[in-house]
């Protein structure tokens, strides 16, 4: 199921991504920090992600996914998929 967060900023958002078109796989989330942002918001591991900011991540590499993150510094607004 789909779903939607909003971190409000700054970094650090207390996840760690996973994947992308360059491995051959979804960006994912590999790791939450405890206590984090992602955390406190209920991301959870293994969860895909679908949108940063409004953009599809849809063959986005995990670099350019890690620097559409890195742009959001008030709120980070992702759609995930649990």
């Amino acid at each position: 199921s789909n779903y939607s967060v909003s971190l409000v900023g700054p970094a650090p958002w207390g996840f760690r991504l996973q994947g992308g078109k360059d491995f051959n796989m979804p960006l994912s989330i590999s790791r939450l920090n405890d206590g984090g942002k992602a955390a406190r918001a209920q991301v959870g591991i293994g969860d895909v992600v679908l949108t940063i900011d409004g953009i599809s991540t849809d063959g986005m590499t995990h670099l350019e996914a890690q620097n559409k993150i890195k742009a959001c510094t008030g709120n980070l607004n992702m759609t995930l998929q649990r």
